[in-house]
């Protein structure tokens, strides 16, 4: 019997998870409430896969208790949360979720937009002291206005659909482009300079790499409007946290609104438990974030973006699915460079 235990699980997921292996007489199956850290990583003794969010670290240590792992079901999209190089090492599956929440992360962001616009969060604090002046609340149309996207894949291909939709002008920047975007919603594709000089509004959707680390950094900023809109829902390193800082003192942006930032792993412990203690870079990185807040032209969500019933769902049922297909013998969703497929064994083969 193959022994299954997932991390991180509150009680409808669990629900969920317990329903899909009902039927499944071939599996026993572990649900935890807590994330996997190397604290109780005896609760995954005997494991052959494991599930984990992301709130789950796990590390070298962690997969050095597991002999017996054989995959790992990455319930996001992302897996830095995963050390590959162990997993390489041991020829350990790491399967993950790569389309669930397109259209709700596009929403969240287009959210992000309009509440930057019409000033939702001095609105919302004002009327929470039950002052109900609108002094100095006045927003901004976004009909008319230019949105650049700074990646066009599906969640920045599904904005482009919600902005167009709201009258916006659409201008964008790819490796990539999508000639889809352009024939469908006018989108213009142009180089990243070009594109923070243009736009009113800039929303960010790449992964995080070497490439795009603080690729809106201190130098671009000043290419920008000084009423720029700056939303950012896809990593937090994308963006250098203390430059923007600096930008909005300096009344050089318009307002940012983030949704994942450098120095959020000290502030969302749920997110990040079991990560150790923040470095030195990680607790500057939490402070300038933090600053942010002390600007009404700021606003600033724990990593929520994906954050919807249906869109959980999804990472679930794709995250079992992931896990069939593997103990099938036909795994799916693998991330590259993880596992090497066994090779079939020879006819006739044995031991010699």
């Amino acid at each position: 019997m193959t022994k299954l235990v997932f991390f991180g699980l509150d009680e409808h997921e669990q629900d969920v998870i317990r329903r899909a292996f009902a039927g499944e007489g071939d599996y026993d199956v572990s649900l935890h409430a807590e994330p996997l850290t190397i604290e109780n990583v005896s609760l995954a003794h005997g494991a052959e896969g494991i599930g984990v969010f992301v709130m789950s670290r796990v590390t070298r240590e962690v997969i050095d208790r597991l002999p017996g792992l054989k995959m790992i079901a990455a319930m996001s999209t992302g897996f830095d949360h995963i050390d590959f190089v162990a997993c390489r090492e041991r020829n350990i599956a790491v399967s993950n979720v790569p389309h669930y929440g397109e259209s709700t992360v596009a929403e969240f962001a287009f959210g992000l937009i309009l509440a930057l616009a019409r000033r939702f969060r001095p609105a919302f604090e004002r009327t929470d002291r039950g002052d109900f002046s609108r002094a100095g609340l006045q927003g901004i149309d976004l009909a008319g206005k230019t949105l650049g996207l700074v990646g066009t894949g599906r969640i920045g291909s599904h904005l482009a659909r919600i902005a167009h939709a709201a009258g916006m002008n659409v201008i964008a920047y790819d490796l990539r482009p999508n000639p889809a975007l352009t024939e469908d919603y006018g989108v213009r594709y142009m180089d990243l300079d070009e594109l923070l000089r243009e736009a009113d509004v800039i929303s960010l959707h790449v992964p995080y790499t070497k490439a795009t680390h603080h690729l809106i950094d201190a130098e671009r900023l000043r290419l920008v409007k000084d009423t720029v809109l700056l939303i950012n829902t896809s990593r937090g390193g994308v963006v250098d946290t203390g430059a923007v800082a600096d930008a909005l003192r300096e009344g050089r942006l318009g307002g940012v609104a983030f949704d994942t930032f450098e120095g959020e792993q000290v502030w969302i412990e749920e997110e990040f438990a079991g990560a150790g203690e923040a470095s030195e870079d990680e607790l500057r990185d939490a402070l300038e974030s933090f600053g942010l807040l002390h600007s009404d032209k700021a606003i600033l969500t724990p990593h929520n973006a994906f954050n919807t019933r249906g869109a959980v769902d999804r990472i679930l049922d794709a995250s079992i699915e992931n896990i069939w297909a593997f103990f099938a013998g036909n795994p799916q969703n693998v991330v590259a460079g993880t596992y090497r497929v066994p090779a079939a064994p020879q006819a006739g083969g044995g031991r010699t």
